[in-house]
């Protein structure tokens, strides 16, 4: 079977992929943001790629290079843009790389796009790329159908259970936390270092921002929650949880079936 992944694709099977009944396309979108000590930058980008390649294979899409940057880290879900390593794009930016992309895969051919996204300040500025995209081409073809969804949406409560028997402290400490490291110990073994691992409090969160950001406000590690507990085990609960909802979601709003070309 060929890959999933169009960057490894030669230009005649990727045209024969987009000329399918249904063809459909998944951009991953992550970040470049500090992930602790324990783990490298690219972990929001690694993780979304590599669950858009899991829903490919499940469903018959393919799965575009990921975007790499993302909007900037704030405090209360990220540790924040001031930390260093992590390196954003303004929202005009972001939003116009994704209405460009979209703009250039349904111009292809493709039936539909998705962004699976792995960074939570991206959201609301894919969606304003996505739906300006989506908006323009379907004044020439109405068939053309999008989905926007962040991957961490999919974990219903008994895989939480499971993979936090202490009880759930919410997604809004989960960076660098037990989640994401558990899904890099399955995903990236190699790239995820748990001698490093900082083990301190949930960070306390105000409701509210302050300008400039204020290092002082969230825990030195760059993490909001500690990571102890992580495990490849409870990365595959995590991750067979995702895949298989998102790609019943998919299936559901899209009809998609599955497609399978032979390498030439």
């Amino acid at each position: 079977m060929t890959s999933v992944f169009l960057e490894d694709l030669d230009a005649e099977t990727y045209s024969a992929i987009v000329a399918e009944e249904g063809s459909t396309v998944i951009i991953p979108t992550g970040a470049t943001e500090q992930h602790g000590p324990h783990m490298p930058l690219g972990v929001d980008a690694m993780l979304s790629k590599a669950i858009a390649g899991v829903v490919a294979e499940k469903t018959g899409a393919v799965v575009a290079p990921v975007f790499a940057y993302g909007y900037k880290s704030q405090p209360r879900s990220g540790g924040g843009n001031h930390r260093v390593g992590t390196t954003s794009l303004g929202a005009a930016a972001l939003t116009g790389m994704v209405d460009d992309v979209v703009s250039s895969f349904l111009g292809q051919g493709f039936a539909h796009v998705v962004i699976l996204n792995g960074h939570f300040e991206n959201y609301q500025f894919i969606y304003e790329g996505l739906d300006n995209a989506v908006s323009r081409a379907r004044v020439s073809s109405t068939s053309s159908r999008a989905v926007l969804l962040s991957y961490w949406d999919f974990v219903d409560e008994a895989t939480l259970e499971q993979v936090f028997p202490d009880g759930f402290l919410g997604w809004d400490i989960e960076h660098g936390g037990v989640l994401e490291t558990s899904l890099m110990l399955l995903l990236h073994p190699e790239k995820v270092d748990m001698s490093r691992v900082v083990d301190h409090p949930p960070a306390k969160l105000t409701p509210y921002d302050i300008f400039p950001e204020d290092p002082a406000r969230t825990p030195a590690s760059g993490c909001l929650s500690s990571a102890r507990g992580a495990s490849p085990e409870r990365g595959r609960l995590l991750l067979d949880a995702v895949t298989t909802q998102v790609a019943a979601a998919l299936d559901g709003e899209l009809s998609l079936e599955k497609i399978t070309l032979e390498v030439s």
